[in-house]
């Protein structure tokens, strides 16, 4: 193989103003990027379509695979954006939110959730923003919620609500997510993010929705409340991968329990062998800043030696000064941690399935052969996620002749995609994959590798065949 160090670990940056023309792009892919996140909570329809279409040519021009996320909305309580910024909550007053319609009293505040009143009652907390403002309900009267305020500090018009002692009965998908959705799988896009998550009933439900529309996308639960935590096997259990929003999860957890609820998610979901993405915050001192802080950095690793398939950046990107800059810090950050010892071996599964056997067999033999890489022949990808999961120690080349299943795995970690029509033959199959990898140079004539596929190769179930192989080289 090439002499430089492959990175495992995914980066996925979110686009924003700062990434929304071609140069920005191009440097976001060119720094390392391995799938962008399309924010649907902002900009509009056509914009995120201009997006997709930019990314999808410069990653085709690149010969490089990236995944497209696509993260609905979901049910937002705000402040109506009509509240002026001067307006000042003082910690120990009291103030009013109402549901009411074109309030003017400044003495109330107007808020978009209108079954609010009926959800709260005394003692439930209310957390503005990112949490710089917290209030508590003393009493609920019609449209209206008398607070007191614990935590004060100037309101924004359109600033979020966040109700973390409340199970909320909104739906989670709103006529916005639904129309969103349907644009989205117009777009051909590879991954669904739902905000908000429960329980598996939510997760469900998008999957149904997609079903109606005539297209399944693997579905990225946002684990954002403290009820998706309550629920937490049955939303593994239900999605094709989580996402840890420690944002979100800062609101309704005590901050100093953040960090190992993190890892436990990490390790539930490898376990379940899926898809796990650590988000929010990573390096946010780089949106204004050309370095991070030393935490920041410790930060990103430590979420690496969790295990987590995949770090994610959010206003860094979508907004920060240094948006390319930024990712290729992720990106070094990323390749150091993965020199430890101490990055998981494999998922912890105490009794395996045929195909969880399968993938585990293939690391074992490409460790004890001391073998240059492992090479799955997949239409799914199901197979190579899942030699993904026991973290082998070289590179997964994942061959398929599905380019969505090509853009997907790019997500997947250690996992380098290759798209390749699938000859008749097996022994065609792997001529050809012989051919490919040495021209690309990512492997050279007479290196060993585990290959690993399904026997008859036009059959669609789970890998079930492997071989020790010495790559021929380009014919």
């Amino acid at each position: 193989m090439e002499d430089t160090v492959p990175r495992r670990t995914k980066i996925v940056a979110t686009l924003g103003p700062s990434t929304a023309g071609e140069a920005a792009v191009r440097a976001l892919l060119e720094a390392g990027t391995d799938a962008v996140r399309l924010n649907f909570s902002h900009g509009s329809q056509s914009e995120h379509s201009r997006a997709v279409r930019l990314v999808r040519r410069l990653a085709q021009e690149m010969e490089r695979p990236v995944a497209i996320i696509q993260d609905l909305q979901g049910p937002k309580i705000r402040v109506a954006s009509s509240v002026g910024e001067a307006r000042l909550l003082v910690e120990g007053a009291e103030a009013t939110l109402t549901t009411r319609a074109g309030v003017s009293d400044k003495s109330a505040i107007p808020v978009s959730y209108p079954p609010l009143p009926r959800e709260v009652s005394p003692g439930d907390r209310i957390i503005l923003g990112d949490g710089e403002l917290e209030l508590t309900v003393l009493s609920v009267s019609g449209p209206d919620v008398l607070t007191r305020v614990t935590r004060g500090g100037p309101l924004k018009g359109n600033q979020g609500l966040y109700l973390p002692d409340v199970a909320l009965s909104a739906p989670p998908l709103t006529e916005k997510d639904i129309a969103d959705l349907k644009f989205g799988l117009s777009l051909g896009l590879d991954y669904v993010a739902l905000s908000f998550v429960r329980n598996a009933d939510d997760v469900r439900l998008l999957k149904r929705a997609m079903s109606d529309g005539g297209r399944r996308l693997p579905v990225i639960a946002k684990l954002e409340r403290r009820e998706a935590i309550d629920h937490l096997d049955g939303i593994i259990a239900a999605a094709d991968g989580v996402m840890v929003a420690r944002g979100d999860l800062g609101l309704g957890f005590p901050l100093e329990e953040v960090p190992l609820l993190q890892k436990e998610i990490i390790r539930r979901a490898n376990q379940a062998g899926i898809l796990v993405i650590t988000a929010t915050q990573m390096l946010e001192s780089m949106v204004e800043s050309p370095r991070p802080t030393r935490a920041e950095v410790s930060d990103v690793a430590n979420a690496i030696l969790d295990g987590t398939d995949a770090v994610m950046l959010s206003g860094e990107t979508a907004i920060g000064r240094y948006p390319a800059q930024t990712v290729a810090m992720m990106g070094r950050i990323a390749v150091q941690a993965e020199t430890a010892d101490a990055l998981p071996a494999h998922t912890e599964l105490s009794r395996l399935g045929h195909a969880h056997a399968m993938g585990r067999a293939a690391c074992t033999l490409a460790q004890e052969i001391a073998a240059d890489a492992i090479i799955v022949f997949t239409r799914s990808g199901y197979s190579a996620r899942l030699v993904s999961k026991e973290r082998p120690r070289v590179p997964v080349f994942a061959l398929t002749p599905s380019r969505q299943v090509y853009n997907q795995l790019a997500l997947s970690w250690g996992v380098v995609p290759i798209l390749l029509p699938f000859p008749g033959s097996a022994e065609e199959m792997i001529d050809a994959a012989d051919t490919s990898l040495t021209a690309r140079r990512l492997l050279r004539p007479r290196d060993t590798v585990v290959v690993a596929r399904s026997s008859p190769i036009r059959a669609r179930g789970w890998t079930n065949f492997l071989k020790i192989h010495r790559l021929r080289g380009e014919h």
